[in-house]
């Protein structure tokens, strides 16, 4: 099914580091409002909750509960002030999250149309190692993946060798 759903790539080298990460059956809880991910973890056995869209940065009680097996975070952390404190306040055992990485060719993503559509980081990948060692998560897996886009330009070019996305799992120490 993600093989027809935007964005595509990104879709499919998710749930396959999700399924390699943490296998089927999981009690997650997905940080975020539903989103057309959530269906595809669902599809792929996952019993998936989602938080109700509260500001994170100001109220972390969603993940201060140990019901869940594992915690994903699929392109959050970018748009929060300060991701440390949810990070560090999350309970369950496990975290699978995404983040786009810092591009030296493009300015930090901000919509035209949405305010709070907008990116506070782009990590590299080292700073965002940092900061889940920081909040007490020990790093088991990490992966980079392209963004290709179909444009013509230096930019686009740049897209198909450079990594834009960046997956970790990891495991509370």
């Amino acid at each position: 099914m993600y093989e027809k759903t935007f964005p595509n790539k990104r879709f499919k080298k998710t749930i396959e580091f999700l399924k390699e990460s943490v296998p089927p059956p999981a009690k997650v809880l997905d940080l975020g409002v539903k989103n057309p991910f959530v269906e595809i973890m669902q599809n792929n056995n996952y019993a998936v909750t989602n938080t109700g869209g509260e500001d994170l940065d100001l109220e972390t009680g969603a993940v201060k509960t140990n019901e869940y097996d594992l915690v994903t975070a699929f392109e959050i952390f970018e748009h929060l002030v300060s991701p440390f404190q949810v990070i560090k306040d999350i309970q369950a055992p496990k975290l699978v999250a995404t983040i786009p990485l810092k591009l030296w060719f493009s300015n930090a993503y901000q919509s035209k149309i949405d305010p709070w559509d907008r990116h506070f980081h782009e990590f590299e990948d080292w700073q965002f190692d940092w900061l889940l060692e920081k909040a007490g998560w020990a790093i088991q897996k990490r992966e980079k993946w392209t963004n290709p886009v179909n444009k013509f330009g230096i930019r686009p070019l740049l897209r198909k060798f450079t990594p834009r996305y960046y997956a970790v799992y990891a495991e509370r120490r």
